[in-house]
């Protein structure tokens, strides 16, 4: 019993360690990415003894920076609450990864260990939950700001936040009437086929367009351009603007985990997971006859190596979306929403039916 605890809590540590660097990481390619796109450098300034590194040591001095940055709470503030919005916000996020599978699981000292936290067994719902509970900590910072103009953001987050987790519940109904589980670990286990003897049964194949929907209500959750409109630095400021010093770098780390979760999600309900296309437990068993034996090891390493290549794909995209495209007007955030994903999702959820009586 007590091995099984402390194999639950390494998982744990190492999942939230991969979630942290990786969030830290990401400030560093949203800004070089949009450097490129510009055709600026980017930040480059940050060096130990001497090396750059194009960069890479900037993350780690923002966070000091972070630390160490006065943290000013307005005298009109509600206090407590105000310390408690980007913890409720961090939490609610961060704790969804525990459900996510990285890999298969391996056999280590005589045991069977699941790369994955927790496999629980109703995890989309989890993570439906613990994301639509993550608007609290918009709402309460707004509020607890006591400035207008944050609460005009805590309440453009809201409503953004619950429009569109109706057109991402939606999204997924279709996904899981071909995949008959609730469970992110059997979900993968599913897309190990082959559809058409070919192709490899991935939800991005059966579902196109409850994937298309996914992305478009994933990229509203994230509240990042051009869904922005909770933040709206041209026009409101945002749900923060009475936030500094480590508090704001909680809420703006939060929203690169938010786009993290999003990525992990869209691999692992759509492009398989850990899955890596023809590759068995015994290696490589392609369509056309050939086949590339592989040790057990070998194997593991490929299934991690693939779900973690799917996630920084994900995240590029993302950050390249954001880059890309101009912020939407406020009704338009809302008729996209309620006009055009939830349409998509109920219709999406019907075809799929369909599909599935005349089978």
């Amino acid at each position: 019993m007590a091995a099984d605890v402390l194999i639950v809590l390494a998982k744990a540590v190492l999942a939230m360690t991969w979630t942290l660097l990786l969030a830290l990481f990401l400030t560093w390619v949203e800004r070089k990415e949009s450097a490129v796109m510009q055709d600026r450098i980017g930040a480059n300034r940050a060096s130990i003894f001497g090396l750059r590194l194009f960069g890479l040591f900037q993350p780690f001095a923002d966070a000091i920076k972070m630390f160490f940055k006065e943290d000013f709470v307005p005298s009109f503030a509600r206090k407590p609450l105000h310390w408690l919005a980007p913890a409720v916000s961090f939490f609610c996020v961060s704790v969804t990864m525990i459900a996510v599978p990285f890999g298969d699981a391996i056999r280590l000292f005589g045991r069977r260990i699941p790369l994955q936290v927790a496999d629980l067994d109703a995890a989309v719902l989890f993570v439906l939950a613990m994301l639509g509970l993550g608007v609290y900590g918009i709402l309460t910072g707004g509020w607890a700001s006591a400035n207008r103009f944050g609460l005009i953001g805590s309440l453009r987050g809201a409503a953004q936040l619950i429009s569109y987790e109706v057109a991402l519940g939606l999204s997924l109904v279709g996904l899981i009437m071909v995949f008959p589980s609730l469970r992110l670990s059997r979900i993968v286990e599913y897309q190990g086929g082959l559809l058409f003897g070919v192709l490899p049964k991935w939800g991005i194949f059966l579902q196109p367009l409850g994937f298309a929907v996914f992305f478009l209500a994933g990229l509203a959750e994230t509240k990042r351009v051009p869904f922005d409109l909770p933040e709206g630095e041209s026009e409101i400021i945002g749900f923060y603007t009475e936030y500094s010093g480590l508090k704001f770098g909680l809420f703006m780390f939060t929203d690169f985990l938010e786009v993290i979760v999003f990525a992990a999600l869209a691999a692992t309900l759509f492009f398989g997971g850990w899955q890596v296309p023809w590759l068995g437990d015994g290696g490589f068993v392609f369509p056309w006859g050939g086949r590339i034996a592989a040790a057990p090891w070998a194997v593991t390493v490929l299934r991690v190596l693939s779900f973690n290549l799917k996630v920084l794909f994900f995240c590029w995209l993302q950050i390249l979306v954001r880059w890309t495209y101009p912020r939407l007007r406020y009704d338009q955030v809302m008729d996209l929403g309620w006009k055009v994903l939830v349409p998509a999702g109920a219709f999406n959820i019907l075809a799929t039916g369909l599909v599935l009586a005349v089978r």
